[in-house]
């Protein structure tokens, strides 16, 4: 899988594209992350991406040229299954998303930045609209790397257990489970006795009891 990101701020997706799984998925093959700072596709001396919005409003806006200029080359060499641009109107983002991007080959994700970016590069570039919660950050580079960061560990051979991004939270509409590890009694607190059994049936069964119990209390909105 390929993912193109377009921002301002390079600098901002350094470290967490290159650590833990998204640096091991792409040293082993299975992911390209490329950064690309949309000061390369300007003409002007200043490398200026944003400019006055008409109407007289506070703030700047991200201007069209570099980003059509940016896509344009980019499609030019291979075919995108979405140019997704971070906003906060665009679709929730949610396990279900990531499961859907994960199955595609090549992604475009475009961090906005400053008041928000000239309009017509919504209508006539973006193919989807994802916000990653009702807050405003200062840019989309953070959202673009939760995008990334959860996409890219359920490629099979990301992660070096297959079985565990399958059962991470929401995979199956519910909370995960209660997990827990040695020593099995600390200062008088204990696991559970069912998950020191060792019958994997009744474990199984107390998993799921404690996910839809955990997710009614929780989160009764995914049920």
């Amino acid at each position: 899988m390929r993912i193109d990101i377009l921002t301002v701020v390079p600098e901002l997706l350094s470290s967490p594209l290159n650590e833990s799984i998204l640096k091991r998925a792409q040293e082993s093959g299975h992911a390209e992350i490329y950064v690309h700072n949309l000061r390369d596709y300007t003409d002007d001396k200043r490398r200026t991406v944003d400019d006055y919005p008409f109407g007289g409003e506070a703030g700047m806006v991200m201007k069209i040229e570099p980003v059509y200029r940016c896509i344009e080359k980019l499609k030019s060499e291979r075919q995108y299954d979405e140019i997704i641009f971070t906003s906060p109107d665009g679709i929730q983002y949610n396990q279900r998303e990531a499961n859907r991007l994960s199955l595609m080959n090549n992604i475009i994700i475009l961090c906005g930045h400053y008041k928000g970016i000239d309009y017509r590069i919504r209508e006539h570039l973006i193919t989807r609209e994802i916000s990653i919660g009702d807050y405003v950050l200062t840019g989309g580079e953070l959202a673009a790397c939760v995008i990334a960061d959860s996409v890219v560990r359920i490629i099979p051979g990301a992660i070096g257990d297959e079985a565990s991004a399958l059962t991470d939270c929401f995979q199956d509409n519910l909370l995960a489970p209660p997990v827990y590890t040695r020593p099995s009694e600390f200062n008088g607190w204990k696991v559970p006795d069912v998950l020191l059994s060792g019958n994997f049936a009744e474990i199984e069964k107390w998993q799921e009891e404690q996910a839809y119990e955990r997710t009614k209390t929780l989160r009764p909105d995914l049920l």
